[in-house]
């Protein structure tokens, strides 16, 4: 159980800022045909529809998910943690 210090010493970063990052997929291109890329142009990533996206901080893969839309925004619903157990 964490004592009072050690609670007070991880309020100094709590309101650290970090990039976070949704990965829907990737996929590697010919720089002749990214140069080819137009308004309408479609890109093919290497992922499926129904894979989970990857949710990273600061780069690192912590998280897996599902994509959602919010009221007129995107989102992500966490499925997985990285390192957790998953149910069987």
């Amino acid at each position: 159980m964490p004592n009072l210090m050690e609670e007070k010493s991880l309020d100094i970063v709590l309101d650290v800022k970090v990039k976070v990052t949704v990965q829907l997929g990737s996929v590697q291109l010919p720089m002749r045909d990214v140069l080819e890329l137009t308004p309408g142009s479609i890109v093919q990533l290497t992922q499926h529809a129904s894979d989970p996206v990857g949710l990273y901080v600061n780069d690192k893969l912590i998280a897996y998910g599902e994509v959602v839309v919010v009221e007129d925004n995107f989102g992500i619903k966490i499925t997985e943690l990285v390192g957790s157990v998953k149910p069987a």
